[in-house]
């Protein structure tokens, strides 16, 4: 692959052939490779593992796509299509939070997606949209785009962090084969003994009197509490017009 052909957003200006008579559509492959990843993960993916999903020949795929950046370039926009943002209500907090649920629910979806988005931008026509819908959410709360660009930046990045835990989960549950309860139920003795040791009170109360939150009620404690410290610094007027303080 050329040097012109990687270059960022190369992809979206470039023409592609009519697939020919049985052969794999552009679409089709983009499908076939998210529902790879989405089951065995990055790791899984490549042009030709793709290619004998689709009982095709790995270099009848080249003709559509230069390759696996191109392709996860592909993945991450067809992904952003998948569901159309809520609209605008006029209330930026409401409108955020829609925004950091429902880019929650779409890195739940797909757990490999967290770790593709923190490496390039996405740069695809829908990915462009949920953009430009997410400025206009936090333009209702400044008219300073740097510092709108911040706070969407800020919700991406919480979302991105809170998932992670949760993704993690998901992925130690496939790659054990136990669920949270199994895993809590085998080092349940070890923790017995540590929290009868007392050399640990403010841990031992944690198991013992706490209850435990769901990943969506945290994610929830979470994000109120972001979006209130976006109030208290941006509506008060405390983040200057570069976002700092």
């Amino acid at each position: 692959m050329g040097a012109e052909s990687s270059l960022p957003g190369r992809v979206w200006g470039r023409e592609r052939p009519t697939p020919r008579r049985q052969a794999p559509t552009v679409g089709r492959i983009v499908e076939a490779s998210i529902a790879l990843a989405d089951a065995e993960g990055l790791d899984a993916l490549s042009m030709r593992r793709v290619a004998a999903d689709l009982g095709s020949g790995t270099t009848s795929l080249y003709r559509y796509v230069t390759g696996r950046d191109e392709l996860l370039e592909l993945m991450v926009d067809a992904i952003a299509g998948e569901t159309e943002p809520a609209p605008l209500t006029g209330d930026w907090r409401a409108d955020l939070a829609a925004m950091a649920r429902a880019h929650r629910a779409t890195l739940l979806r797909h757990p490999w997606l967290g770790a593709v988005m923190a490496t390039r931008p996405a740069l695809g026509p829908n990915s462009l949209r949920g953009m430009e819908h997410a400025l206009a959410a936090a333009g209702q709360l400044t008219s300073d785009i740097t510092l709108a660009a911040g706070v969407v930046a800020l919700v991406g990045d919480y979302v991105a962090g809170a998932v992670s835990r949760e993704a993690a989960e998901q992925e130690a549950q496939r790659r054990t084969g136990l669920t949270e309860e199994q895993w809590r139920a085998r080092v349940g003795p070890y923790i017995r003994e540590v929290i009868e040791s007392g050399a640990y009170p403010q841990f031992a109360r944690r198991v013992v009197e706490a209850r435990d939150q769901t990943y969506g009620e945290r994610f929830e404690f979470g994000l109120a509490c972001l979006l209130e410290g976006v109030a208290a610094t941006c509506v008060s007027g405390a983040a200057g017009p570069t976002g700092a303080a």
